[in-house]
């Protein structure tokens, strides 16, 4: 089902036009009860009840329109269509009415546990800001699509949270905490995927919760702990070879000191051990000679 719009008259003229039919039903009814003779004028008190009809037809017909609000019409379960101009409006009054606002709305889902793409328990949460741009689907396609809107989000962030993992591992490897772009664009083409059926455009999805499970986010972050460690040794280790390599090729360079196999194994550990070393070390001073 795809809307179609309907023209609808002005609300004001018809409103006017009610009152002064409304008018004239109270003129022609004492007009038509005081007659002169005693008698009820019939022709009167007919012009009554028909004025009064016309009057209370133009009545039911009126309702007005929010800015950015949508009104489906049906007639006896008819789809008809959908009127989208603000104001006081008027059609067949016998048309039933459904208002649907068509402005932008947000909601965070809760925080939901969900099994990462390693099956490690994470919570996640995510703010959706959705809008409905098809009001008649939104209507007759789903029994309510606000509710409609929530459980998909929810059921969408479950089936996107449990297809990557929590941490990148290796690289180029799309990850829930190192790419919150290409997560955030992922989560909305799954959500827009589901709400197209209910008239809804999804214009953001983002996580806004992102967190291991508390029963084992120790243990996690001891891990990334371990992680940063063995990744700062190993930039410490490299750095520190480019240094020995350094130090010992300006010494021959510069013929400062010639060194044997031995000596050279010597000073290389030596140095590993002062550049690669947790806490400072405390120099010795050789008073004697080198051999």
């Amino acid at each position: 089902m795809k809307e179609r719009p309907i023209h609808s008259l002005p609300g004001i003229p018809v409103l006017l036009a009610a009152l002064a039919l409304s008018a004239a039903t109270a003129w022609l009814f004492f007009t038509g009860i005081g007659a002169g003779d005693g008698a009820p004028d019939v022709a009167r008190l007919a012009g009554a009840a028909a004025t009064l009809l016309l009057a209370l037809l133009a009545f039911i017909g009126l309702y007005s329109i929010q800015p950015n609000q949508a009104a489906v019409l049906s007639l006896f379960g008819k789809y008809v269509g959908t009127v989208k101009e603000a104001g006081l409006r008027w059609n067949n009054p016998f048309y039933s009415k459904r208002k649907v606002s068509q402005r932008v709305r947000n909601f965070e889902s809760g925080k939901l546990k969900v099994n990462d793409l390693d099956g490690s328990p994470i919570e996640i949460a995510a703010v959706i800001v959705w809008q409905v741009v098809d009001a008649s689907e939104a209507v007759f396609n789903v029994d309510d699509y606000e509710s409609f809107v929530h459980i998909q989000s929810e059921a969408a962030l479950r089936a996107m949270a449990s297809s990557y993992p929590y941490d990148q591992h290796d690289d180029g490897q799309i990850a829930l905490r190192s790419h919150p772009q290409e997560i955030s664009e992922h989560l909305q083409a799954q959500i827009a995927e589901r709400l197209g059926r209910a008239g809804v455009e999804v214009i953001e999805a983002r996580i806004s919760h992102l967190a291991y499970a508390p029963e084992i986010a120790q243990a996690m972050l001891q891990r990334q702990q371990a992680n940063a460690v063995i990744a700062a040794r190993t930039r410490i280790v490299a750095g520190a070879v480019g240094m020995v390599e350094m130090a010992l090729a300006e010494l021959q360079k510069n013929d400062v000191v010639q060194l044997d196999e031995e000596r050279k194994a010597q000073m290389v550990s030596n140095l590993l051990v002062v550049l690669c070393g947790d806490r400072g070390t405390q120099p010795i001073v050789n008073a004697g000679s080198l051999y």
